[in-house]
């Protein structure tokens, strides 16, 4: 049987990401994040839905979390779904569902993070282009391009 466990999201933070460390110094950042949806019901009144959902990340990606997040910034997250399942102090059987990250990206921007940044996970987060690999400026609207260089019009001429 083929499977595929697969998650997208983009919310805000709903609490300061909480970092801690496993016995093999694994690091492990646990936040929430909440996504909300807008619609409008059928006699046209504005309704929203919002989203609550346990995040965690493991290694670097989780310091890197930790660092530069806090309670209320936009993130995307791409990741998979775990199902986890224990036994409460009260003996009943309790479960959920949380989103494990495998990458990253920032959609807010912070003073020192700069906006649109990403990380994937086992990989350096990326840095943002610099001369050396920024794109070429397009053609400078105050100088329109030769006629030599303008597209010739349509017509009975073309050979094709």
């Amino acid at each position: 049987m083929a499977s595929f466990n697969k998650v997208i999201l983009m919310g805000n933070l709903t609490r300061d990401p909480q970092l801690r460390y496993l016995p093999n110094n694994t690091a492990v950042c646990e936040f929430g994040l909440a996504m909300d949806r807008k619609w409008r019901d059928s006699d046209g009144n504005q309704k929203e839905d919002v989203c609550f959902v346990d995040v965690s990340a493991f290694g670097r990606s989780g310091e890197v979390l930790n660092q530069y997040m806090t309670k209320g910034q936009p993130v995307l997250v791409e990741g998979h779904l775990r199902f986890s399942s224990w036994t409460g102090q009260d003996g009943q059987k309790r479960s959920k569902l949380s989103v494990v990250v495998d990458s990253f990206r920032f959609v807010g921007s912070r003073g020192d993070q700069p906006a649109g940044t990403s990380y994937d996970r086992g990989r350096p987060p990326s840095e943002p282009p610099g001369p050396d690999t920024a794109r070429p400026p397009g053609p400078d609207a105050a100088h329109p391009p030769d006629p030599v260089d303008a597209p010739a019009p349509a017509g009975d001429d073309i050979p094709f």
